[in-house]
């Protein structure tokens, strides 16, 4: 009883700005960083780059985790994180997906075949995902043939929304939106080549509104261990 009052004591809150797409394996990691330590992670999920404008406009976050690594090292020569606080949590991979089962073959060979009305991604100035699925649709020479048929989310949270509902057949989201205990959750899908588009590793940084929350700090340290890793991991992404 008396260790548990020391900790409640101590424990304190962390803002943390979570780019979208790693909105379900954070929840994870939130409530288990909260078990463990006391400190509660209030999250606030978003595209990257809409983020990075509330940070910079003074909103009152201690951690960011980004869907990139650029975002983190602009804010960092800018002066308004801790430095040497950042690091890479985890490289994502980008997946064509669709609610129906059947309809993404394992090529995605179904992006040539005209068997979709819309093709849905996020935003590729204000999200890294959206920017791959950008760069994949050029490399394979299909951006401009496909750009009548694209629907564009603010975020990858939206871009999943227009998917699972159908207003979109297919589209462009993070492996781990639709991963499951390791196995896709439903509907069909391709995993992207990582050749297709740049490296999708994602930065965390303190910032400087974290420098003395102790939570901040601990919420970091956490990220980083085993327990942490391994929910990451299991939501498709390489630590």
């Amino acid at each position: 009883m008396a260790a548990w009052l020391v900790l409640n004591a101590q424990a304190g809150e962390v803002g943390v700005a979570v780019a979208a797409n790693f909105t379900a394996p954070m929840q994870k990691v939130a409530q288990a960083f909260e078990q463990e330590s006391g400190h509660k992670p209030v999250l606030s999920f978003g595209s990257t780059g809409n983020l990075y404008a509330q940070i910079k406009n003074g909103a009152p976050f201690q951690v960011f985790l980004a869907a990139d690594e650029e975002t983190p090292l602009r804010l960092e020569r800018e002066g308004l994180t801790q430095a040497g606080s950042r690091f890479t949590y985890a490289t994502g991979k980008l997946v064509l997906w669709s609610r129906q089962q059947g309809l993404v073959d394992d090529k995605g060979d179904v992006l040539r075949s005209g068997k979709f009305q819309r093709i849905a991604l996020a935003n590729p100035k204000l999200a890294p995902y959206g920017a791959a699925a950008v760069e994949t649709l050029t490399r394979l020479g299909l951006w401009q043939a496909l750009q009548p048929k694209i629907v564009q989310g603010d975020n990858i949270a939206q871009t999943y929304q227009f998917i699972a509902s159908e207003n979109a057949q297919l589209g462009f989201v993070a492996l781990s939106q639709v991963m499951v205990d390791g196995r896709l959750s439903q509907g069909s899908a391709w995993v992207v080549p990582a050749t297709l588009h740049a490296p999708l590793a994602q930065a965390a940084v303190l910032l400087g509104k974290g420098s003395d929350n102790p939570a901040a700090v601990a919420l970091l340290r956490f990220l980083r261990g085993d327990r942490a890793q391994s929910i990451i991991r299991a939501f498709g992404y390489e630590v």
